[in-house]
């Protein structure tokens, strides 16, 4: 749990890197990809992952501007990781302008539940790191080598002397 703002923000920025670098992966074609017909698609999977950040944060109560025209998915790859980088960004700065130290402890009702703001924080780390994790699937169903969020994808077991486990 995190006790100070500073806490928070350091896990924030290593969580965004690791989801910039899922989505630099993307190409304009992948972000057609689904699971099925009628279920989401990459595309729109990693444009929620990126526009839900300031809807979550004004919810509780942050002054940040929402993106524009949310509601339509782009079909640049390139447009959709410029616009998570800038989200990102943008919102650990509100967060650090606008809530203290003292502020996590606020209690708060998030989804039905009373929750602090720094349960609430925790929250929108577990929102995206779901997501990513749904992209990454994603990404090697389009064809693509996935980004190694937290361990090597399985083309680069081999330069690391590890065969592909049995399992």
């Amino acid at each position: 749990m995190y006790i100070t703002i500073a806490d928070f923000i350091r896990e924030w920025n290593r969580e965004a890197m690791l989801t910039q670098k899922v989505l630099e992966g993307l190409t304009d074609y992948s972000l057609k990809q689904s699971v099925y017909p009628e279920g989401r698609s990459l595309g729109r999977i990693v444009w929620h992952l990126t526009t839900s950040i300031p809807e979550y944060l004004a919810h509780f109560g942050l002054k940040i501007d929402e993106v524009e025209h949310a509601e339509d998915v782009p079909a640049s790859a390139k447009e959709i990781a410029e616009t998570f980088q800038n989200v990102s960004s943008h919102a650990a700065q509100v967060i650090e302008e606008q809530w203290t130290d003292e502020s996590l402890k606020k209690v708060q009702t998030a989804f039905g539940r009373e929750e602090t703001n720094a349960q609430i924080l925790m929250g929108l780390i577990k929102h995206i790191v779901h997501h990513r994790g749904q992209a990454t699937v994603l990404i090697r169903q389009a064809g693509l080598k996935p980004f190694g969020v937290y361990g090597p994808p399985k083309e680069d077991w081999l330069h690391l002397g590890v065969e592909n486990p049995p399992f």
